[in-house]
C-alpha cells in the first residue's frame, strides 16, 4: 500500500514520529472521545508512544490527511486488520474545524480507490456506533452498505461492508 496520495484538495501522507501535536489534538476532540473513544493521550509523550504503536503493527496504517495550502493536518484514513473483524476496516476522523467541507469523503475514496484497484481485498469494512450518523452517511456514499451489529468491548458497533469486485 502507498504512503502517500494527492487529491484536488488535500495530501494523504503516512503517519510519522513528528505527528505527535496533530495527533495529542485529533484523539483529544469532542468527535474523536465521542465516538471513537478516549486513549488516554494525556501529553504530547502520549502521543509519540501512541504513534509508536500504530508504526509497530504492520495490521494498521494511518495516513495523516492534510490541506494542499498550507500543508494543515485535519485528520486521518486509517486502515487496519482487527482480530474481531474478518476483514480490514477503513476509517476516518477529522478536527472539529474541518468536518462537513467534504474532506473525509475526498481523502477516503482516494484510499477507498486504491485498494480496490490492487484487487487485494475481496472486501472492507467500516465501523461506526450507530449515534454517529455523519459517518454512517459518508460510509454510504462511498458505497458501503449495512452488513450487520457487533458488541465490541463495550459497545454495540454496526459494521458496513464494500465488495471490492471490478
Amino acid at each position: 500500500m502507498q504512503d502517500n496520495f494527492i487529491t484536488t484538495r488535500l495530501t494523504l501522507e503516512a503517519l510519522q514520529p513528528g505527528d505527535d501535536h496533530f495527533i495529542y489534538e485529533l484523539v483529544n476532540s469532542p468527535g474523536w472521545i465521542a465516538f471513537i473513544g478516549n486513549r488516554n493521550i494525556n501529553g504530547i509523550g502520549d502521543a509519540a508512544a501512541y504513534i509508536q504503536r500504530i508504526l509497530h503493527n504492520p495490521d494498521i496504517r494511518y495516513w495523516v490527511v492534510s490541506l494542499k495550502e498550507g500543508k494543515v493536518p485535519v485528520g486521518i484514513i486509517t486502515f487496519i486488520k482487527r482480530e474481531t473483524l474478518e476483514h480490514p476496516d477503513l476509517g476516518f476522523a477529522f478536527l472539529p474545524g474541518h468536518e462537513g467541507k467534504g474532506y473525509a469523503y475526498e481523502a477516503a475514496k482516494t484510499v477507498l480507490d486504491t485498494l480496490v484497484a490492487a484487487k487485494t481485498y475481496n472486501r472492507i469494512l467500516a465501523t461506526t456506533i450507530p449515534d454517529n450518523i455523519r459517518s454512517i452517511h459518508l460510509l454510504e456514499k462511498l458505497g458501503f452498505g449495512f452488513d450487520h451489529e457487533m458488541k465490541d468491548e463495550k459497545e454495540i458497533l454496526r459494521v458496513y461492508g464494500f465488495e471490492c469486485i471490478s
